[in-house]
């Protein structure tokens, strides 16, 4: 049986050719399927310039302020492809986050993600109010999974640093099927370490804005020296 290699065409276009790429190692991750979309990898950012110019399937939107609803409207006015809000868990919590929720979910988002220290009743709640996912971020191998589960957790976001492939397997042993989002790390080795421990889905970190304009700026530099 002779197997035909995938021709990718690819159109350019002169004005914006020049788009933040995520890295290919996160095509092969299965993906997690949410209205009839399925996402392989989540662009990390709120920078709506890098949100507009870059090929991730999906934005995970959180950051560390209080959640703030324009951020969220604005985020999801420019992206085109689905989001995820966070929508609080650490100082945020309880009726605010539940409230957030509602309305992001109300605005557009395809899911909302709540902080590790988010209390399983708040979760619960949220989940008793709101149609769209709830994503809850583990950071330790020693977060009550199976709690969180309970409470209405349907993706895990699991961000352990160093140790996100070992909470990832760990994960991934005691519940085969369950949708698992999580950091890559910064290499391609890191983010197949990552799939292959049985994350469905990566985060991708990208380049901040000044790091993308300097080089930028260093090419015009370039062009500027007499010949």
């Amino acid at each position: 049986m002779i197997v035909m290699e995938k021709v990718i065409p690819e159109i350019e276009l002169k004005l914006r050719n020049k788009i933040v790429e995520v890295p290919k190692a996160i095509y092969k991750a299965s993906g997690i399927k949410i209205l009839g979309t399925r996402i392989k990898s989540l662009l990390f950012s709120t920078d709506v310039a890098v949100i507009t110019n870059s090929n991730a399937d999906a934005v995970i939107a959180v950051y560390p302020f209080t959640p703030q609803l324009s951020i969220t409207e604005s985020i999801l006015n420019v992206a085109s492809v689905p989001v995820f809000c966070g929508v609080g868990g650490g100082l945020t919590t309880g009726h605010r986050s539940i409230g957030i929720a509602l309305q992001a979910e109300l605005q557009g988002a395809y899911g909302v993600v709540v902080n590790a220290p988010m209390e399983q009743e708040v979760i619960a709640e949220m989940s008793e109010k709101i149609d769209i996912p709830i994503v809850v971020t583990v950071v330790s191998e020693y977060d009550p999974i199976e709690e969180k589960i309970q409470a209405g957790a349907k993706i895990f976001n699991v961000s352990g640093g160093a140790d996100t492939a070992k909470i990832v397997r760990k994960i991934r042993k005691d519940y085969p099927n369950f949708p698992i989002i999580a950091t890559g790390g910064p290499t391609e080795e890191s983010i197949l370490q990552t799939i292959e421990a049985g994350a469905n889905a990566i985060t991708y970190t990208p380049p901040c804005v000044t790091e993308i304009f300097s080089d930028v700026m260093r090419k015009y530099r370039l062009k500027m020296q007499p010949k």
